[in-house]
């Protein structure tokens, strides 16, 4: 509620909610963070603008979700809410866990890192993709990969295939 009454006074532009296992293990639904916000705004105009939950090629859930159009993120894109990936590289671990044959799977020419933050970029519903760069060149590699076009669906299934298969 003071969220909403911030955003009301001009405080604030709008608001979110940060999870890390929440959306996943379905503690909560966008739905039902939707009906909390139009209640604290005392009707439908409320001001939750944003979903942020961890995704990447270790958390696929959402992912694997999304491409059967159900879970967190095609109903936060559906209610017109910008989705938030966070933990892309899972806390940095998944380019040394990324060897360079997935990454060419996913796109030849990229690194590993980039080929992770390409995948979670592609992921449909997903608007931005937070990450923490170490430098410059860290950056300017991260940019670079979210600027590629974007993934098919049929590619991220792949993807998930590959990665499912023992």
């Amino acid at each position: 509620m003071v969220l909403q009454e911030e955003a009301e006074a001009g405080h604030v532009a709008g608001y979110g909610i940060a999870t890390w296992s929440g959306l996943e293990e379905e503690a909560f639904t966008v739905e039902e963070l939707l009906a909390l916000a139009a209640e604290a705004a005392g009707g439908p105009e409320h001001h939750l603008v944003a979903v942020q939950l961890p995704v990447s090629l270790v958390m696929m859930t959402p992912i694997v979700q999304a491409l059967e159009g159900r879970g967190p993120l095609p109903a936060a894109a559906d209610a017109g809410l910008r989705v938030m990936a966070s933990a892309p590289l899972h806390g940095g671990e998944l380019p040394g866990m990324v060897d360079q044959e997935l990454a060419n799977l996913i796109r030849p020419g990229l690194t590993s890192a980039q080929a992770c933050l390409l995948t979670v970029a592609s992921c449909p519903g997903v608007t931005d993709v937070l990450i923490a760069a170490s430098s410059t060149p860290h950056w300017r590699d991260a940019a670079d990969a979210v600027a590629q076009p974007s993934l098919t669906t049929a590619k991220l299934r792949e993807i998930i295939h590959v990665l499912a298969s023992p």
